[in-house]
């Protein structure tokens, strides 16, 4: 078990980014028996969900600064027996309110899952095999939104809506109990101990916060994540309102983009540890991925024009596929300059910002789609990408790993 004991763990990692998305999907698929048990309103449906983005965007950085203080392994343990519980919680309820703090509670245990990801990978797997190992890591949330709907509907269907959160909540017990029996030990491959990594001490705070890498990664997020959101939560009203797809056939449909990017995180992994492998620099080998990857998204702004709505399907699946090799390189990339000692705390926050802008952006995109159309906004989707990849070689010529000082009376 030991030899293997890094893909163990990358598995588990796999299952949890999966469960995280499929936890947080039940109350999607669930929504509607809720509302007609205890008379919940659209609007109460949207405070819950905001309590979510709350706790999630603000424990992104909460999260990722414990993972990088406490450890990978114990900090894992701590954020899906948090969301498991508040899943589990979710088959309790009796009112809004409940609803309401238990959506709360889940965003805070799921904000640490992706910063513990990263900083668990690049722990565990050498420069030449990181990226695809992000990959799979990050790739089991789209497995996860694909798995969801199928699941939570059977579930509900023959045990009852409260089933569903149950028994997904007592999925991520198990898995915690599985997780703290791994033997942890020493990472399983040898590479030069840096400066910046003595023991697990993490750079401080506002070290990282005056860091001109990290502002440009945060500032990347806060420009893009927006653009997943438009794609996660306008684009079935876009099916159903633009292209004439009843609501059937958008559950048919809309899977797809997710299998696409779920495969994409895999795939775009692969291809920079083989740029890496056949004598690449770590700064080509990310920047040619995310660089191509830019490129496809352009395609985005072509679904407002085609003619079908199956083409626009295929189109928003290329954009996903882009964004999966994209998101895989940038993760790896933040692992590259900020090591053991800082991946997680610098992944969170650039999550934090980008819930932020996802937060800030609806709003925005509702009275665009009210008073204009869904057209303006393809047409600005199609070109985040490119300009954020200009932001990323013109202020960050070279990804390499930077030494910073550790002080250990510092956080």
């Amino acid at each position: 078990m030991k030899k293997h004991i890094n893909w163990i763990i990358l598995i588990f990692l796999f299952v949890a980014t999966g469960l995280s998305f499929l936890d947080r999907q039940a109350l999607s698929m669930t929504i509607i028996k809720i509302q007609q048990e205890f008379g919940l309103s659209d609007v109460q449906y949207g405070i819950a969900n905001a309590g979510f983005l709350i706790s999630y965007a603000l424990m992104f950085t909460i999260g990722g600064r414990l993972m990088d203080s406490i450890g990978g392994k114990i900090g894992m343990a701590l954020s899906v027996a948090l969301w498991s519980v508040a899943c589990g919680l979710h088959g309790a309820i009796t009112g809004f309110y409940q609803l309401v703090v238990f959506r709360f509670l889940l965003g805070a245990g799921e904000g640490g899952c992706f910063p513990g990801a990263a900083k668990i990978v690049y722990e565990w797997f050498d420069e030449k095999r990181r990226a695809m190992a992000n990959g799979i890591a990050i790739g089991g949330s789209a497995i996860g939104a694909v798995a969801a709907p199928p699941l939570v509907i059977l579930a509900s269907t023959h045990f009852g809506w409260r089933s569903s959160f149950i028994i997904a909540g007592a999925v991520g017990i198990i898995w915690v109990a599985l997780w703290l029996c791994i033997p942890w030990g020493e990472r399983s491959f040898k590479r030069r101990k840096l400066p910046s990594e003595p023991g697990f001490r993490p750079i401080p705070f506002l070290t990282i916060l005056k860091n001109k890498e990290a502002r440009v990664f945060i500032l990347i997020r806060f420009l893009l994540d927006p653009v997943v959101y438009f794609i996660m939560f306008w684009a079935p009203k876009y099916l159903n309102e633009q292209r004439g797809i009843p609501f059937e056939g958008i559950g048919n449909l809309f899977w797809i983009p997710f299998l696409g990017l779920g495969i994409s995180n895999i795939i775009g992994g692969w291809c920079s540890d083989k740029l890496l492998k056949r004598g690449a620099s770590i700064n080509t080998a990310r920047k040619t991925v995310m660089g191509a990857a830019a490129l496809v998204t352009i395609s985005a702004s072509f679904i407002a024009w085609v003619s079908s709505a199956e083409m626009a399907v295929a189109l928003m699946t290329l954009a996903m596929i882009a964004h999966g090799f994209w998101i895989t390189n940038y993760i790896t990339a933040i692992s590259d300059i900020f090591g053991a000692n800082g991946t997680a705390t610098v992944v969170g926050l650039s999550g934090t910002a980008g819930a932020i802008a996802g937060l800030l952006i609806n709003p925005l995109i509702g009275y665009i789609v009210q008073a204009y159309s869904y057209t303006p906004i393809w047409v600005t989707v199609g070109f985040m990408y490119p300009a954020a990849f200009m932001i990323l070689i013109l202020f960050i010529p070279k990804i390499r790993m930077i030494n910073f000082p550790i002080a250990a009376n510092k956080i």
